[in-house]
């Protein structure tokens, strides 16, 4: 006779801290790395249908790098649902204004389109800079692989 699977339960998840220092790291590499261990497949208790991934705060953000002629090449689009309502920035642009946002919607897109996918992004924290507030938490230090 076979073991039962284990299948972990949304109230009994260990969840960690990690931080990951952004500066100089491609951010594909960031944001793979980082929606890994958000969806918790790092660890042996992963179950595909409950959040059992850990929180990441992401700092320094506005270091990210890419690599070749992508800073001037790669665009973001969205548009406004008017006719003629599509916008677009490049990155060089955005991650002057708002680096958090480039980091973070690379991660996102890495994550489950659905309420799972969700409820996993409310787990991850950008800042552009080297200072966050979540020192009490205790995060680890989190290796990107260059």
């Amino acid at each position: 006779m076979m073991d039962r699977t284990y299948m972990a339960k949304d109230g009994e998840v260990q969840r960690k801290w990690w931080v990951v220092d952004a500066s100089g790291v491609p951010l594909g590499r960031i944001a793979s790395r980082v929606a890994h261990v958000l969806r918790g497949k790092h660890k042996p208790t992963f179950t595909p249908h409950v959040d059992v991934g850990d929180h990441v705060v992401v700092v320094n953000a506005g270091e990210v790098t890419l690599s070749g002629r992508k800073p001037e090449q790669k665009m973001y689009y969205r548009h406004t649902r008017y006719p003629g309502g599509l916008k677009s920035r490049s990155y060089e642009e955005l991650l002057e204004e708002d680096p958090e946002f480039v980091v973070e919607k690379a991660i996102r897109g890495m994550l489950p389109k659905n309420k799972l996918g969700r409820k996993m992004v409310k787990k991850l924290k950008v800042y552009a800079g080297p200072d966050h507030p979540h020192e009490a938490q205790q995060p680890e230090e989190l290796e990107i692989e260059l």
